[in-house]
């Protein structure tokens, strides 16, 4: 482990103090690495170095809007291979709230989401993406356990 000195003046490390311990880290160590982490990762989403990733997609729609429920459902089943689990839950008389569990490339991820969000009827979409690192299975790899 590689060890580095920072300075901080007085206010930013009261402030800085006062976020990690509402936030419960134990130390400065543990949220420097929490907040280096997120933000090599977002850099690596910027760039494209992100390959695959999952994601939640969550959106609201009215569902009144004509065919849109339709129109979502079968948006979803056309992307069958990202889309790993759906939940529906609803908001009011006219207001639904989806959230899509995702996985797949983050750019075929960020494409299905960018579309599903521009349908008419959308109110209301965010996607939370996380990066993850998967490649070609390596025929060396054994475990005790299988693999589904």
């Amino acid at each position: 482990m590689e060890r580095f000195t920072i300075s901080l003046d007085d206010l930013l490390a009261q402030r800085f103090d006062a976020l990690i311990q509402a936030r419960g880290y134990a130390n400065r160590s543990e949220a420097v690495r929490d907040m280096l982490r997120r933000e090599l990762e977002a850099e690596r989403q910027v760039s494209g170095q992100s390959l695959h990733c999952v994601a939640s997609l969550s959106y609201v729609y009215n569902h009144h809007e004509r065919r849109l429920a339709e129109r979502l459902t079968e948006m979803q089943h056309h992307a069958h291979d990202l889309v790993l689990s759906a939940m529906h839950v609803h908001l009011d008389h006219e207001h639904c709230l989806e959230v899509l569990f995702l996985r797949g490339s983050t750019q075929a991820v960020r494409g299905f989401a960018d579309r599903l969000a521009a349908e008419c009827g959308v109110r209301h979409s965010a996607l939370n993406l996380i990066t993850v690192d998967t490649g070609p299975a390596d025929p060396t790899h054994r475990h005790s356990h299988p693999h589904d």
